[in-house]
C-alpha cells in the first residue's frame, strides 16, 4: 500500500455527514498522510440534488446512517429506531448512489464506488448468490440469488426451512444492517419455537430496534414480527454452530482494502448476534489464531477466503467481510460482505498486511495514493464484476438504524 512519492497528492471528497465519526476518521487519516483537506459532500445535498463534484477529485461514498433526518428521507419515516422501511431505503439509496456516480463522472472526478456493486452488497439475497456461485463458503440458504422464491411471511419461513431440513435459521431483512430485524430462530418437536432478536414490538404492532436482545417463544408473536418484516424482503440462512471463546460465540470482521485483508477484529457475544452495539465485545484475536492453528486450520486461508469474496466487488475500495469460524475453529463460512464495514476505531493493520500502523481509513488513503500513482481509471470504467450483472429485484432503550456498524 505504499504510494509513489513523485505523483501529485490526490484530492479527496467523501459523501458523508460532515460531523460523523466516519468522515472525521477519514479526514484525520488524510491529514496524517499529508494530503489536502478532505472535502465533505453532505448526504442531504445529494438527496436534494445539489451535490457538486470537482474535476480530478477522488470521491468516496460513505454510510448515510448517522443522520436521523437523512435516514428518515430514505426510509420515509420520522423515527430512526423503527425497523420497517428498508425496501424503500434501499431503492432510494441505490438511486442516490447512481446519481452520485453519474455526477462524479460528468465532473471529471474519479468514483471510488460502483453503484451496481453497492446494489448487490446491500441486498443479502443477491450478495449471497454471488458468493455461492463463485465457490465462496457460505451458509446454506433457500433465498439465495435473484431466482429464489420470495418470502411473504412466517408460513413461508416455516415451509422453506422445513423443506431444506433446517431447524435453526437466521431470518434477516434483505436490506438490513447492524442486526436490524434479524431473528435467530430455533424449532423443535411439539411445535416449540424460539426466536432471539433485538426487535421490540409495541402494542400497536410496530417494530423497533432495541439495544437489548430478547427471546420470543410464542409462535403467534414471532409470526406477527416476521409478517410485518416480510414486505421489505427477507433472506433465510442456516444458523451455523460458530466457534466460541470464553463460552461466548465468536466471529471475525475482516476489512479488505484494495483487495488485501489488512484489519481483523474478533467479536464475541452471549447471544447469536455479535454486533458490538448489542452487547458484543472485542475478543482475543491472538488466542483465536492460536485456536485455529491447534485445530489444524489455516489463518492465511481464512484471510484468503475474505480476499476472494472482496474480489467479486473489484471497484470497492474497501469491504468488511463477516467470517464465521465454525465450532471446530478449522473451517470458515462468509456470513456477509458489508460495503461500509470499516468503522473499527483504533484498530491497526495485521502484521505483514502492508497496513501495519494504519487504521482502516489510513489504509484506504494509502490505497488511493497508490491508485493515483498508477493512474488507475475511474471505477465505473473498469471491467464489470460478476455482481454488476445482477439486477436488484424490486420490493414492494431503542437504537437507530446505523447501516453497517461493526
Amino acid at each position: 500500500m505504499t504510494a509513489t512519492t513523485s505523483a501529485p497528492p490526490p484530492r479527496l471528497a467523501v459523501v458523508a455527514h460532515a460531523e460523523s465519526r466516519r468522515a472525521d476518521l477519514f479526514a484525520a487519516a488524510a491529514r496524517a498522510a499529508g494530503l489536502p483537506p478532505v472535502r465533505v459532500v453532505p448526504w442531504i445535498l445529494v438527496l436534494r440534488g445539489r451535490a457538486e463534484f470537482r474535476p480530478g477529485e477522488w470521491v468516496r461514498i460513505d454510510s448515510p446512517g448517522e443522520d436521523p433526518y437523512v435516514d428518515g428521507v430514505l426510509r420515509g419515516g420520522d423515527d430512526p429506531a423503527r425497523v420497517e422501511g428498508t425496501a424503500r431505503w434501499y431503492g432510494r439509496f441505490v438511486g442516490a448512489v447512481r446519481e452520485v456516480s453519474a455526477a462524479v463522472t460528468a465532473a471529471g472526478a474519479v468514483p471510488l464506488d460502483d453503484p451496481a456493486e453497492l446494489a448487490v452488497l446491500f441486498d443479502k439475497r443477491l450478495c449471497h448468490g454471488v458468493l455461492r456461485e463463485a465457490g465462496i463458503p457460505v451458509p446454506e440458504s433457500p433465498t439465495s440469488g435473484p431466482g429464489a422464491p420470495p418470502v411473504h411471511g412466517w408460513d413461508d419461513v416455516r415451509a422453506l426451512a422445513r423443506d431444506a431440513g433446517m431447524h435453526r435459521v437466521f431470518v434477516k431483512l434483505a436490506h438490513g444492517s447492524s442486526a436490524s430485524g434479524v431473528l435467530a430462530v430455533e424449532t423443535a418437536g411439539g411445535g416449540r419455537v424460539r426466536a432471539t432478536t433485538s426487535v421490540e414490538r409495541d402494542e400497536r404492532g410496530r417494530l423497533f430496534n432495541s439495544l437489548r436482545v430478547r427471546h420470543y417463544t410464542d409462535e403467534a408473536e414471532i409470526a406477527a414480527i416476521v409478517d410485518t418484516l416480510a414486505p421489505d424482503g427477507l433472506h433465510i440462512e442456516r444458523w451455523l454452530p460458530k466457534a466460541t471463546q470464553d463460552r461466548r460465540s465468536a466471529d471475525l470482521r475482516i476489512v479488505v482494502t484494495d483487495g488485501r485483508a489488512g484489519h481483523a477484529v474478533l467479536r464475541t457475544s452471549r447471544s447469536p448476534m455479535t454486533n458490538l452495539h448489542l452487547g458484543g465485545a472485542r475478543g482475543d484475536l491472538v488466542a483465536a489464531r492460536a485456536a485455529i492453528g491447534r485445530a489444524g486450520g489455516d489463518w492465511d486461508e481464512a484471510l484468503a477466503i475474505c480476499e476472494r469474496a472482496a474480489a467479486l466487488f473489484p471497484s470497492a475500495l474497501r469491504v468488511g467481510v463477516d467470517l464465521l469460524p465454525l465450532r471446530d475453529w478449522r473451517r470458515f463460512s462468509v456470513g456477509e460482505v458489508n460495503a461500509f464495514g470499516d468503522l473499527l476505531p483504533g484498530l491497526t493493520g495485521l502484521p505483514g498486511s502492508g497496513a501495519e500502523g494504519l487504521d482502516t481509513y489510513g489504509a484506504q488513503i494509502a490505497a488511493v495514493r497508490a491508485r493515483a500513482a498508477r493512474g488507475v481509471p475511474p471505477a465505473t470504467a473498469r471491467t464489470a464484476s460478476p455482481s454488476a450483472a445482477v439486477a436488484p429485484p424490486s420490493t414492494a432503550p431503542r437504537a437507530r438504524n446505523e447501516r453497517a456498524e461493526a
